[in-house]
């Protein structure tokens, strides 16, 4: 089994169809095959099945996924320890997150990092969680920035801060003062799909409550479109207050009083476990715990309905 080979297996196992793996991977159809069947002749199993969704693996192919990742990632992590032994260790960290926390969190952290570091070479993506696991599996990036942990033994996660959730509606919907879980769940919602963790944590809210949670007249898969459709009344929502900003409020949407404890979303960061970590990689890891704390303004503050309303 060589790197390519896994590489292209991967590539097939992501995409479920020859032809889009073999664009990621610059290779013909036909040569993305022979790399396929050789590795099924070496092993001696069938990797792949066609099917009415594409191409799907085996129960053999799906064993060897979890192995070619781990592969990968530590041919990738020998060739950095023989770099940095060598003193040819290139300096640079890529980082994944989602988009509420790139813009509202990071971004000031990484721009004093980088003036602190400047020798120090930082890439930032923006994606979904999901995306972002998968990445952190096929050492894309070195550290994912998200609201929920991943569970996998093979990566480290630290605990950053917690980030209150709020409840928003539109300047001009028909405001109202919400006394119980009960009386909330009566209203239409905007939010993420199911699966999300702010979807999650919206249902949790009422289902520990013993309460059916509200309907959902949107889904999105966007925090900043969730908002812009609750400001033009199609529903409440319950976002991070990080990405409403850290004004009172925005002129288009109302911050409410959560019925109860309101919901926090875990802002965590999380990588690969290494035996040789690399030095830009714990300077990054350090600065995160220490400067990524909570922001608690004294000016931001609920706003109830009925002072919205003038």
């Amino acid at each position: 089994m060589t790197p390519r080979q896994l590489k292209t297996f991967l590539a097939v196992i992501r995409h479920g169809n020859l032809t889009r793996a073999a664009a990621e991977v610059n290779l013909a159809q036909s040569s993305l095959s022979d790399q396929i069947q050789a590795l099924e002749e070496e092993l001696g199993a069938e990797l792949f099945v066609r099917s009415r969704q594409g191409v799907v693996p085996t129960p053999a192919g799906a064993a060897l996924k979890a192995y070619a990742e781990e592969i990968l990632a530590l041919n990738g992590e020998a060739k950095d320890a023989v770099r940095s032994a060598a003193g040819n260790a290139e300096q640079s960290v890529i980082l994944g997150t989602l988009e509420t926390i790139a813009a509202e969190r990071l971004a000031p952290w990484l721009s004093r990092f980088r003036r602190q570091n400047p020798d120090l070479a930082l890439k930032l993506k923006v994606g979904g969680s999901g995306e972002l696991h998968a990445q952190l599996q096929q050492g894309s990036i070195d550290v994912a920035f998200t609201f929920d942990r991943h569970e996998d033994e093979r990566f480290a996660t630290r605990h950053i801060c917690s980030e209150p959730l709020v409840l928003i509606a539109g300047r001009n919907a028909q405001l109202s003062s919400f006394d119980s879980l009960a009386a909330l769940s009566t209203t239409h919602f905007v939010a993420t799909e199911a699966g999300c963790v702010y979807r999650y944590l919206l249902d949790t809210a009422f289902a520990e409550a013993g309460v059916t949670p509200p309907p959902i007249a949107t889904e999105a898969d966007s925090i900043a479109t969730i908002i812009r459709l609750v400001a033009f009344g199609t529903g409440y929502g319950l976002v991070p207050r990080l990405a409403i900003g850290l004004s009172p409020a925005r002129s288009d949407i109302v911050e409410l009083s959560w019925p109860g404890k309101p919901p926090a979303a875990s802002l965590v960061m999380t990588w690969r476990r290494r035996r040789v970590q690399p030095s830009a990689l714990t300077l990054i890891l350090q600065s995160a715990s220490e400067h990524l704390s909570p922001v608690k303004p004294a000016d931001v503050h609920p706003r109830r309905a009925g002072s919205c309303l003038s």
